[in-house]
Formats: C-alpha cells, structure tokens, sequence
C-alpha cells in the first residue's frame, strides 16, 4: 500500500511474488498482474509500468472503477459478458477499442433481454389474457424486481444458516462455492380464473450453475407474498423435460409456470405431461427469518 503518487512501486516484486505463486502450482505463468489503486492520480506509476519490461503483464485499474464492473457483472447472467470483463482486465493492444464496445454492449443488450423474458406475459394454454390482447403490459420497476429477489434470498440465508455471496443479478453461492441458488421473481398475472398467477423463465446458464453444486436450489419469488418456493435442483433435473421449452438460436429457457390447484396451494404446471407438482413442500416465509 502506498499513499502517495510519489513512491515508486517496485515491479520486481510484484513479478516475483506471481513466479512463486506459479511455483506453488496456485496460479500459471500465462497469468497476467493487476494493480488496484485507490488514487486517480497515478502518472507517476502508469508512465513506470509503460517503461518497463512488464508493460504487457501488469495492468492499473482504480478501486471506483473495478466496482462499477462489479456492478455490470451483477446485472448480467450472461457467461460471454463475465468473460469479456475478465479479458478487459488483462492487457491488451488499446488502439483499437472495439473490445471495450463490445462489453459495454453485450452488458446492455443482455440485461435489456433479461428484463423482458422476466416481465413478458406468459401464454396459458387455453386462456385469453386481457393484458396480451389489447398490447397493453403493466411492467414492474427491476427495482422493485431486485428488492423482493433480495428479501427472498436473506430468508433463505437465515432459514440454511449460509453466507451467501451474490455471484450476479440472480445467482448467489456460499464462499466455498458448493451451496448454490438462483432466485427468479414474477409479478402475479391476472388471468381468468386465477389459473396461472405467476410464470418464470429458467435458463441454460442457471442450470449449468446449479449443477455444479453438492447442494442447489431454484427458488421462486413472488412480488406480491411474503414467502416463496426453494425447489432443490434434483427436481429441476428431473422434471425440465417436463416444461415448455423457448428456443430463439442465441436465446433459449424453460418455461417455470405456476398454477393454483384446486385447494387454494401453487404448483408448477408441467404441462408437456399434463401434470402439477405441489410447491407447498418447498415453501419458506420471510417474516420468520432476519437478515444476517
């Protein structure tokens, strides 16, 4: 830690503790330094590493602005937009800027995308939605989105008795990485007969997520209760063969529709098999649980 532009940093160093690190097997030669600096005036530092033999090793970055990418990351679920941030962090030739666009609007178009897919109104079979018909659509603030999606996940932090670390806008992992959960929120439809309330997309990217947990769940928000439905991923394995499938090219996800039963409880509507699976099992309240 330095607190001044004027103190020169040694590189040597720095270079030094990677080549261990690379000896130790914990990281490869290939890998490339960060530095992150907490200053906006660092000149003196830049011009030094520019003139040194670790110009294409070592990068500077200010703590403000590696927040702001941790904030595009959280907004996006889109692995192409991770790794494009992670590339934008290594060194790389500046004269020609087009991957900077590129992750600026791959970030954009991605986040755009998903607020969509998560307020679009979802077609019940046999139903006519008023909302649909008359191209009116009632969209929910993502603000509002979040805040429930947030609320859900520190019930369930509290009801497992987990830190949970917030991987993106709707993945979250223990720090050891094995507990998992990816939470999706929907606002209630108003559909005749209250026949599906709420609809949600599950996409590809989740669901490789989730499989590489020991312990994963899928949980469903609702904007308008106060608790919601943890279902563990072995029955989302066992049972999306079961749901309507999306399939745009570069855009794909199953269709998670929820359904009142007869006795007044939720259940997902398998509906290529014409069946409902009871959520009452893997509903958790809010109210029961305080944040961490």
């Amino acid at each position: 830690m330095k607190t001044t532009d004027y103190v020169t940093v040694r590189l040597e160093k720095i270079a030094e503790y990677k080549e261990k690190l690379a000896a130790e097997s914990r990281t490869t030669n290939a890998a490339c330094i960060l530095i992150i600096v907490g200053r906006e005036d660092t000149g003196a530092l830049e011009a030094q590493v520019r003139g040194s033999r670790y110009a294409w090793d070592m990068r500077l970055i200010s703590v403000e602005r590696l927040i702001k990418l941790v904030q595009i990351k959280e907004k996006s679920d889109d692995a192409s937009t991770l790794n494009q941030i992670r590339q934008l962090l290594q060194p790389f030739e500046y004269t020609k800027i087009d991957k900077i666009i590129d992750v600026i609007f791959t970030a954009t178009v991605n986040v755009e995308s998903q607020q969509e897919i998560e307020q679009q109104v979802p077609i019940a079979a046999g139903e006519e939605q008023e909302e649909q018909d008359s191209g009116k659509q009632v969209r929910t603030d993502p603000e509002l989105l979040n805040a429930k999606r947030q609320q859900a996940m520190d019930a369930f932090a509290v009801l497992k008795g987990k830190e949970l670390v917030k991987r993106s806008k709707t993945l979250y992992w223990s720090p050891d990485k094995e507990f998992r959960v990816c939470c999706a929120v929907s606002k209630r439809y108003e559909v005749k007969g209250d026949y599906q309330p709420y609809w949600y997309a599950y996409h590809p990217s989740w669901d490789s997520f989730l499989s590489e947990g020991k312990e994963s769940y899928f949980i469903l928000s609702c904007m308008d209760r106060n608790d919601a439905f943890a279902i563990p991923y072995s029955w989302i394995e066992q049972n999306k063969k079961n749901l309507n499938v999306t399939d745009r090219g570069d855009r794909s996800y199953w269709h998670v529709p929820v359904t009142t039963m007869e006795t007044g409880k939720l259940a997902i509507n398998a509906s290529r098999i014409q069946s409902k699976a009871s959520l009452e099992p893997y509903r958790f309240e809010f109210k029961k649980a305080a944040k961490l």
